[in-house]
């Protein structure tokens, strides 16, 4: 019964060797859709997000789909998605979160979404989390084997050439990595047990507020830049920006973001306003040895937005450069974008990089 918390991955640089995972690993190519758990018993069927909430109302087809299709009660792990010819359309799926029932109808008719499962949590009396995926799998191609849409069984190979073309190819589909699984792991509720790899870094951040660019004007505003933070602990913290925006597009978000202004007080970082010029983690609003006496206040807005941006590194606890905004994520809780989704480096020793032995002489 719900709530259920998904599975989770941790991004990783390439394909990983499936020899050093005891069983082995099944490869699969990463959805770009909303993560969605199908929760189905006779003709009742619920569909949950990533964080929990709901989703059945935004779904209509889907639901009609997965009643006719699916075995009579099991849970499913699967993803959401639309597809517009032969790509995915990730902007074209966030537009079902929508209030009104009229809308919702017209969309489900308009551009219709489909699911694809890649898991199995039970089926009829049986709850399977605690099985290896191995056997997990073998349960899904047995009992949705068959599907043809708007329901459908993921694909799955354990040859890392085979992943490896995927990954290079399904692109051109709209799919944005793969996904390798321990096949002697249990499922494992809300634990980065799975690994993806992806085209590219990228990271869910929080929206905590906002400066003007410099050519803005009380006549004609314009937004200069977004102030992206990441949980830690239950804290906020501040992870760095995301410009480079038309001079359209910063009009058209500065009215966006409008409605989630608040006062200094009432936003996590309201405590910083105290803090010490130059401080070490370069909090917004405070000044830099590297700032040049240049305004950096900002406008809080409520931590209630998160977005998708993509980065090319990072420099501490901070992106090393602007961020890019790619997208907004209205299926991620604030909450849950943490640290623990970014790519941790391997650590290494500098001196080897600088070809000098530890103790600091010439190798």
């Amino acid at each position: 019964m719900p709530p259920v918390q998904p599975m989770l991955a941790k991004s990783v640089k390439g394909i990983p060797d499936p020899a050093t995972f005891d069983g082995g690993l099944s490869f699969e190519p990463k959805w770009d859709g909303f993560r969605c758990i199908v929760f189905k018993d006779g003709d009742e069927v619920e569909l949950t997000s990533r964080n929990t909430k709901p989703l059945t109302r935004y779904f209509p087809e889907v639901v009609e789909a997965l009643r006719e299709q699916l075995p009579r009660r099991c849970v499913l792990d699967g993803e959401l998605f639309v597809a517009i010819g032969p790509r995915l359309e990730f902007e074209t799926l966030q537009e079902r979160i929508h209030p009104a029932a009229s809308r919702i109808r017209t969309l489900a008719e308009k551009t219709p979404a489909s699911f694809v499962a890649f898991d199995v949590l039970a089926l009829g009396d049986d709850s399977l989390v605690d099985r290896p995926f191995s056997e997990r799998r073998s349960v899904l191609e047995a009992e949705l084997g068959g599907l043809t849409g708007p329901a459908y069984l993921t694909r799955t190979t354990t040859d890392t050439e085979e992943a490896q073309g995927w990954f290079e190819e399904f692109e051109g589909a709209g799919l944005d990595g793969v996904v390798a699984k321990p096949l002697g792991a249990p499922y494992q509720q809300n634990a980065r047990t799975m690994l993806k790899v992806k085209h590219e870094r990228t990271a869910d951040v929080v929206l905590a507020g906002y400066r003007l660019h410099k050519t803005s004007t009380p006549q004609t505003p314009l937004l200069g830049s977004m102030l992206l933070g990441l949980y830690d602990d239950g804290n906020l913290q501040h992870v760095g920006v995301s410009a480079s925006f038309t001079a359209q597009r910063r009009a058209a978000l500065l009215e966006e973001l409008r409605p989630l202004e608040c006062s200094i007080e009432d936003h996590p970082w309201g405590e910083w306003q105290e803090w010490a010029i130059a401080n070490p983690d370069r909090i917004p609003g405070t000044q830099s040895r590297w700032s040049g006496g240049k305004d950096l206040s900002f406008t809080p807005l409520r931590p209630v937005r998160v977005l998708e941006v993509k980065y090319d590194a990072m420099e501490g606890r901070r992106f090393r450069h602007t961020a890019h905004f790619k997208r907004w994520r209205t299926d991620r809780d604030p909450e849950s974008c943490g640290y623990d989704q970014l790519e941790q480096p391997v650590s290494y020793d500098l001196t080897k990089v600088l070809g000098m032995k530890p103790s600091g002489g010439a190798s």
